[in-house]
């Protein structure tokens, strides 16, 4: 890839990243409020599996409730104090303090290590930075904890393909796709490189 051809895909993955990092505030937001409300139900690893399943067959109107569901179901941290870490964090970042909520969720991991969205909230704040290298860090820790996050698994794309590395980058959309296809992100990702790909396989 030439230069004006990077430059071009980073600025369309960076303005993806902005809008991203605007949207996890905004959904961190109302599942950390609907989890502390008690609105949320204590679920298991069978609840997951359940959703999941659903969400591979379900029609994208079907798609939109399953995530919501699936994405409250990964907020819950079972921490009252980690609950407050990471509303704090989403007020600092709300406000523009990005060091406050940096020092917010890394006090969040370091708390609750065992919580894979704070490792993927902080990794959202590291992207819109362009720290790539800690976000992508943050992210694999975080799919360690949780492989079947598609956000965290599209979040990795969007690394790998600002890095100029498009096979992994559409290796990533296509595992996001496989557990979410109805995802709009991932799919304009995936058109978007399925020619570089389709290309280089010629």
């Amino acid at each position: 890839m030439d230069i004006r051809g990077r430059n071009a895909t980073l600025n369309i993955v960076m303005g993806i990243a902005i809008d991203n990092l605007k949207g996890t505030v905004a959904a961190f937001a109302v599942l950390v409020t609907f989890s502390t409300s008690g609105g949320a139900q204590q679920a298991d690893l069978r609840d997951e599996a359940e959703l999941l399943r659903q969400l591979a067959e379900a029609t994208p109107q079907q798609a939109i409730g399953l995530d919501r569901q699936l994405q409250a179901l990964w907020s819950q941290s079972g921490s009252a104090s980690a609950d407050l870490l990471l509303q704090r964090a989403l007020d600092a970042v709300e406000r523009g303090d990005i060091d406050a909520a940096l020092d917010h969720l890394t006090a969040l991991t370091d708390h609750a290590p065992d919580f894979a969205e704070g490792w993927h909230a902080r990794a959202s704040v590291f992207f819109g930075l362009e720290r790539f290298g800690m976000a992508a860090a943050d992210l694999e820790h975080a799919l360690t904890l949780n492989p079947n996050n598609y956000q965290a698994i599209y979040g990795l794309g969007l690394i790998f393909e600002v890095l100029g590395q498009p096979d992994r980058a559409y290796e990533a959309y296509s595992r996001a796709l496989a557990i979410h296809p109805h995802h709009e992100e991932v799919t304009n990702a995936v058109n978007r490189l399925k020619p570089q790909i389709a290309g280089k396989a010629l």
